[in-house]
């Protein structure tokens, strides 16, 4: 039996997956807006030690076919320790379709484009990248550690084989950088090729909300019909170079929208106009809301 080093976390779409924790915590951790890792240091597990989790997970479970590499940045490893991974992980699972995990710009900008293509070829299929805002002015108040050319430097850096799967953060501007925040972030959609879009509403854990509104001392927080504008008005931006699927369903939402964007892109805007309409019947509870 596996033991995990808690917290532990995963994207929503890897509840089903086989999880293997390859690093604890997060390399960086220094966003001001994240509680997730601030309760570890970041490690490297030996390969000695994962490999014994993942002989356990194979007995346990050997037709998986989807695995998620944990914790917050398991790309922070150097390739040729997770192309072993890679490789011990196609050999335990034989059914292996895909490898995910998470990834920031710093990542990716430690990463050759052949590393990326080397990781790919062994079965790394996707990553999960936390854009939450594209306003420069945003970016350094959230100590996000990267600018929004960097943003969209890294993430047209991955080959086209490996698919992206980003969020963007609403209300993460406050009503004063709300308008930039939106067009700015939008413009990184329109300038990329990910393959998946959600957008979720700003939430703070307790333990990181002092921190926010001390070093984010002019953020003035937007209720849920200012956020919606800010959703109505992103749907309204993008311009996208290739098919995405979008979801706002995460369980921060007070509205929860599906759809392919371009095609479903008018749909979306009129059910949030109907929303906005509406009002707070509307919109899901608070009460069943949560980060």
């Amino acid at each position: 039996m596996i033991t995990y080093d808690y917290p532990l976390f995963r994207p929503p779409a890897e509840a089903d997956n086989i999880i293997v924790q390859v690093t604890l915590g997060c390399s960086y951790n220094n966003c001001l807006f994240c509680s997730m890792y601030k309760t570890k240091n970041y490690q490297e597990k030996s390969l000695n030690d994962i490999y014994k989790d993942i002989d356990i997970l194979a007995a346990a479970s050997p037709l998986a076919h989807k695995i998620f590499l944990a914790d917050g940045d398991a790309l922070a490893l150097p390739t040729n320790t997770l192309v072993s991974i890679l490789k011990y992980l196609q050999e335990s699972f034989p059914k292996l379709r895909r490898v995910s995990t998470y990834a920031s710009a710093q990542n990716l900008q430690d990463k050759s484009t052949e590393d990326l293509k080397l990781l790919q070829s062994h079965k790394l299929n996707l990553i999960y990248y936390g854009i939450e805002t594209g306003n420069d002015v945003v970016l350094k108040k959230i100590t996000k550690g990267v600018s929004k050319q960097e943003i969209i430097d890294s993430l047209n850096k991955v080959p086209k084989s490996m698919k992206i799967s980003a969020t963007v953060i609403l209300g993460i501007g406050g009503a004063k950088y709300s308008d930039v925040h939106i067009k700015d972030t939008a413009d990184i959609i329109n300038n990329t090729t990910i393959n998946y879009l959600s957008t979720l509403q700003l939430g703070l854990q307790e333990d990181a909300k002092e921190n926010f509104y001390k070093h984010f001392n002019d953020y003035m927080p937007l209720d849920d019909y200012q956020l919606l504008q800010e959703q109505k008005q992103f749907l309204k931006l993008l311009n996208t170079l290739n098919k995405i699927i979008f979801r706002s369903n995460h369980a921060s939402n007070a509205l929860h929208l599906s759809g392919t964007l371009p095609k479903d892109t008018t749909r979306l805007i009129e059910q949030v106009i109907q929303a906005l309409k509406i009002g707070d019947e509307a919109f899901v509870p608070k009460g069943y809301r949560g980060f």
